[in-house]
Protein backbone atom coordinates (compact mmCIF):
# COMPACT_ATOMS: atom_id res chain seq x y z
CA UNK A 1 0.00 0.00 0.00
CA UNK A 2 1.26 3.44 -0.99
CA UNK A 3 1.94 6.12 1.59
CA UNK A 4 -1.06 8.34 -0.26
CA UNK A 5 -2.95 5.67 0.27
CA UNK A 6 -2.13 4.75 3.94
CA UNK A 7 -2.68 8.76 4.65
CA UNK A 8 -5.98 8.99 3.21
CA UNK A 9 -6.71 5.75 5.34
CA UNK A 10 -5.48 7.03 8.56
CA UNK A 11 -7.48 10.19 8.28
CA UNK A 12 -10.57 8.52 7.75
CA UNK A 13 -10.17 6.24 10.67
CA UNK A 14 -9.40 9.30 12.78
CA UNK A 15 -11.68 11.90 11.73
CA UNK A 16 -14.83 10.39 9.80
CA UNK A 17 -15.08 7.35 11.22
CA UNK A 18 -15.11 8.42 15.08
CA UNK A 19 -18.39 10.42 13.71
CA UNK A 20 -19.93 7.96 11.76
CA UNK A 21 -18.89 5.31 14.54
CA UNK A 22 -21.28 7.75 17.18
CA UNK A 23 -24.08 7.81 14.46
CA UNK A 24 -23.92 3.65 13.79
CA UNK A 25 -23.87 2.89 17.64
CA UNK A 26 -27.32 5.34 18.03
CA UNK A 27 -28.98 3.53 15.34
CA UNK A 28 -29.42 6.37 13.14
CA UNK A 29 -28.48 7.65 9.87
CA UNK A 30 -26.88 5.20 7.21
CA UNK A 31 -24.54 3.42 8.95
CA UNK A 32 -23.71 0.16 10.63
CA UNK A 33 -21.39 -0.55 13.15
CA UNK A 34 -19.57 -4.15 12.92
CA UNK A 35 -17.42 -5.53 15.63
CA UNK A 36 -14.42 -7.57 14.32
CA UNK A 37 -11.20 -8.75 15.97
CA UNK A 38 -7.47 -7.82 15.00
CA UNK A 39 -5.70 -10.99 13.79
CA UNK A 40 -2.54 -9.68 15.40
CA UNK A 41 -3.38 -7.90 18.32
CA UNK A 42 -6.73 -9.89 19.48
CA UNK A 43 -8.25 -6.34 20.15
CA UNK A 44 -11.57 -5.81 19.53
CA UNK A 45 -12.21 -3.14 17.02
CA UNK A 46 -15.66 -1.32 15.93
CA UNK A 47 -15.85 -0.39 11.94
CA UNK A 48 -18.40 2.25 10.57
CA UNK A 49 -20.46 0.91 7.21
CA UNK A 50 -23.56 0.82 4.89
CA UNK A 51 -25.11 -2.21 4.41
CA UNK A 52 -28.02 -3.17 2.82
CA UNK A 53 -30.15 -6.23 3.28
CA UNK A 54 -30.03 -9.38 1.78
CA UNK A 55 -32.00 -12.76 2.02
CA UNK A 56 -28.89 -14.03 3.36
CA UNK A 57 -27.51 -11.51 5.67
CA UNK A 58 -26.06 -8.17 4.52
CA UNK A 59 -24.42 -6.72 1.63
CA UNK A 60 -21.06 -4.59 2.01
CA UNK A 61 -19.31 -2.86 -0.96
CA UNK A 62 -15.50 -2.81 -0.55
CA UNK A 63 -14.98 0.85 -1.17
CA UNK A 64 -10.96 0.41 -0.25
CA UNK A 65 -10.49 -3.03 -1.68
CA UNK A 66 -9.87 -5.73 0.64
CA UNK A 67 -6.73 -4.57 2.19
CA UNK A 68 -8.55 -2.55 4.66
CA UNK A 69 -8.10 -4.14 8.13
CA UNK A 70 -12.17 -4.76 8.93
CA UNK A 71 -12.32 -6.83 6.31
CA UNK A 72 -9.32 -8.91 6.62
CA UNK A 73 -10.11 -9.66 10.44
CA UNK A 74 -13.79 -10.78 9.20
CA UNK A 75 -11.64 -13.29 6.83
CA UNK A 76 -9.32 -14.43 9.37
CA UNK A 77 -11.86 -14.94 12.11
CA UNK A 78 -14.55 -16.38 9.93
CA UNK A 79 -17.19 -13.78 11.33
CA UNK A 80 -17.80 -10.93 13.38
CA UNK A 81 -20.66 -8.86 14.83
CA UNK A 82 -23.24 -6.55 12.51
CA UNK A 83 -25.51 -3.91 14.40
CA UNK A 84 -27.98 -2.81 12.40
CA UNK A 85 -30.56 -0.73 13.13
CA UNK A 86 -29.84 -1.44 16.64
CA UNK A 87 -30.10 -5.00 16.40
CA UNK A 88 -27.01 -7.44 16.25
CA UNK A 89 -26.78 -9.95 13.65
CA UNK A 90 -23.74 -12.56 13.95
CA UNK A 91 -21.27 -12.67 10.70
CA UNK A 92 -20.79 -16.08 10.32
CA UNK A 93 -18.88 -16.15 6.96
CA UNK A 94 -17.98 -13.69 4.37
CA UNK A 95 -18.33 -14.70 0.55
CA UNK A 96 -17.96 -12.32 -2.48
CA UNK A 97 -21.19 -11.31 -4.52
CA UNK A 98 -21.96 -10.80 -7.91
CA UNK A 99 -21.86 -6.53 -8.68
CA UNK A 100 -25.21 -5.88 -10.38
CA UNK A 101 -26.74 -7.68 -7.28
CA UNK A 102 -24.44 -6.21 -4.98
CA UNK A 103 -25.51 -2.60 -7.02
CA UNK A 104 -29.49 -3.66 -6.82
CA UNK A 105 -29.29 -4.15 -2.98
CA UNK A 106 -28.65 -0.62 -2.27
CA UNK A 107 -32.20 1.65 -2.69
CA UNK A 108 -32.40 4.57 -4.77
CA UNK A 109 -29.68 7.18 -4.14
CA UNK A 110 -27.31 4.47 -2.58
CA UNK A 111 -27.40 2.51 -6.31
CA UNK A 112 -26.83 5.67 -8.23
CA UNK A 113 -23.62 6.48 -6.56
CA UNK A 114 -22.39 3.03 -6.26
CA UNK A 115 -23.02 3.09 -10.70
CA UNK A 116 -21.62 6.14 -11.05
CA UNK A 117 -18.25 5.40 -9.10
CA UNK A 118 -18.09 2.47 -10.82
CA UNK A 119 -17.95 -0.08 -7.65
CA UNK A 120 -18.22 -3.55 -8.07
CA UNK A 121 -16.39 -5.19 -5.30
CA UNK A 122 -19.31 -6.42 -3.04
CA UNK A 123 -19.33 -9.07 -0.09
CA UNK A 124 -22.64 -11.30 1.56
CA UNK A 125 -22.15 -10.73 5.01
CA UNK A 126 -24.10 -13.66 6.34
CA UNK A 127 -25.93 -13.65 9.01
CA UNK A 128 -26.29 -16.33 11.66
CA UNK A 129 -30.19 -15.68 11.56
CA UNK A 130 -29.85 -16.08 7.39
CA UNK A 131 -27.22 -18.88 7.63
CA UNK A 132 -29.29 -21.46 4.28
CA UNK A 133 -27.80 -20.57 0.98
CA UNK A 134 -30.17 -19.23 -1.59
CA UNK A 135 -29.14 -15.89 -2.99
CA UNK A 136 -26.93 -15.16 -5.70
CA UNK A 137 -23.58 -15.34 -3.51
CA UNK A 138 -20.32 -16.93 -5.44
CA UNK A 139 -18.51 -19.72 -3.75
CA UNK A 140 -14.54 -18.60 -3.37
Amino acid sequence: MNALRRGWLWVLKNTLNRWTIRLARSGTGPFSLLRHVGRKSGATYETPLIVAAAQDGFIAELTYGENVNWYRNIVAAGGGDLVVDGVEHRVIAIEPYPSDAGRRAFGFPARLVLILLRRKHYRLLRTADHDQPSGPALSG
